[in-house]
């Protein structure tokens, strides 16, 4: 499941920032209109990651369970392999879809915080932006903590992805 929040919650958190570049890079919009693009494509992303890791996660898990079943030469629909396969899919499905749009969330939440009203210390796209590239960093950190590699050049190569995507961005909306 620690696969699937990384992996989808990174999905997020790049998907938002490619969007807040993209008004960045557009004639001025409203927060308003920002804050619902960015929310339609946080909702689309938790939809799609909830359904799709759901379809396909008990696809697999009765395949497996089926496989098993066939090599033991026995039914398993009571015991704890067929348990597995009737949970671990909602689990990993809460999951996947809970990640883009927690990161999303947070990473909208400047927008949400001047559309209020409240003075903010820069503008609220150029804090998303911040925030985004921060918790694409952080992911960076996690994944080589984990790997055992160099925190700092796992960091440094998630941030390459993300300067890579606003190059993109840039040169495609330009």
């Amino acid at each position: 499941m620690r696969r699937y929040f990384v992996v989808n919650g990174f999905d997020g958190a790049l998907t938002m920032l490619g969007i807040i570049i993209g008004f960045l890079f557009s004639s001025p919009a409203s927060l308003e209109v920002i804050i619902n693009a960015c929310m339609g494509a946080t909702i689309a992303l938790a939809v799609s990651g909830t359904s799709s890791a759901y379809v396909s996660e008990q696809a697999e898990l009765r395949l497996a369970l089926s496989n098993l079943q066939d090599a033991m030469l026995i039914k398993l629909q009571e015991g704890a392999h067929a348990e597995a396969a009737r949970w671990v899919p909602i689990f990993i499905a809460i999951v996947n879809g809970s990640a883009p749009l927690i990161i999303s969330l947070l990473i909208i939440t400047p927008l949400w915080v001047s559309n209020l009203g409240i003075d903010l210390l820069l503008p609220p796209l150029q804090i998303a932006v911040f925030v985004a590239i921060f918790i694409i960093f952080m992911f960076g950190v996690f994944l080589g903590r984990l790997s055992g590699e160099t925190w700092l050049i796992s960091g440094v190569k998630t941030l390459t992805i993300a300067a890579l995507t606003m190059v993109l961005i840039y040169l495609f909306t330009s």
